[in-house]
């Protein structure tokens, strides 16, 4: 059983602004044909991104930051865009791991490590290992990751229980399944970010998005930046969050 007392769907302080934003981060490919560069530029300048976003983020007041960076359907890609972004993590933890924890940025990582390359899983374990103790930003890196593999895994784990006579069925409900999830630990988004102009959630965070905000902006990843997250979190401030009752910001 996963070493967690706050179930997943325990919900967060909401008062104020999002404490845990999410985001899928598309487009970097089209941001490249688009200026007729190969797609690992359009990579390379989508990491750029990413720093930008987690030095906002960190400005912003955003406790959680949850980035899509490598799903579990991108292994369906060719192997040389595959080689091209696994080569991007390993430069962006060897060269930013020591800047995100002098930041006081921890790292987390989410989804499956089985069958990654040994170096991969290496970075992936000092990143989290450097970074244990810090408080400012929670960065959560979901790598190898599928929402439908986490929630089978976490069915997997509660039948093997219930088969050991370890449980009985009916003690498992909602914030049971919510323990055996990855980072249960983690507060479930308040809101979800999808550049590139797709509207869906490709298999990120399906259950830990039940009640998240979702925005979708048309701009890709490559240019994503602090003026944009600041713009998408305004959108967030400006709906009516009513969680299956009255609304939380009029009552109405």
């Amino acid at each position: 059983m996963p070493n967690a007392a706050t179930p997943a769907t325990k919900e967060p302080d909401r008062t104020g602004g999002p404490l845990h934003v999410a985001v899928i981060m598309d487009g970097n490919g089209r941001w490249a044909a688009a200026r007729g560069l190969p797609r690992a530029e359009g990579h390379r300048r989508g990491v750029e991104a990413l720093r930008r976003v987690v030095r906002a983020a960190s400005e912003l007041g955003i406790l959680y930051l949850t980035i899509f960076s490598f799903s579990s359907e991108n292994w369906s890609r060719p192997a040389s865009e595959i080689g091209d972004l696994f080569g991007l993590l390993r430069r962006f933890i060897r060269n930013d791991l020591a800047t995100l924890h002098r930041d006081g940025v921890r790292v987390r990582v989410i989804g499956q490590r089985d069958g990654l390359e040994p170096d991969i899983c290496a970075l992936l374990n000092e990143a989290e290992d450097l970074t244990r103790n810090n408080t400012r930003l929670i960065l959560v890196v979901a790598f190898n990751y599928g929402s439908r593999q986490e929630i089978a895994s976490a069915a997997r784990q509660l039948a093997c229980e219930v088969a050991d006579g370890r449980r009985d069925p009916a003690s498992i409900d909602a914030d049971t399944i919510g323990r055996y999830l990855d980072a249960p630990d983690i507060p479930d988004p308040d809101l979800i970010i999808r550049t590139s102009g797709e509207q869906r959630l490709s298999n990120f965070l399906m259950w830990q998005a039940a009640y998240s905000e979702l925005v979708f902006v048309p701009i890709h990843w490559p240019d994503f930046d602090k003026a944009a997250l600041e713009g998408a979190i305004a959108e967030y401030a400006r709906r009516e969050r009513r969680f299956g009752g009255l609304a939380a910001k009029t009552g109405s």
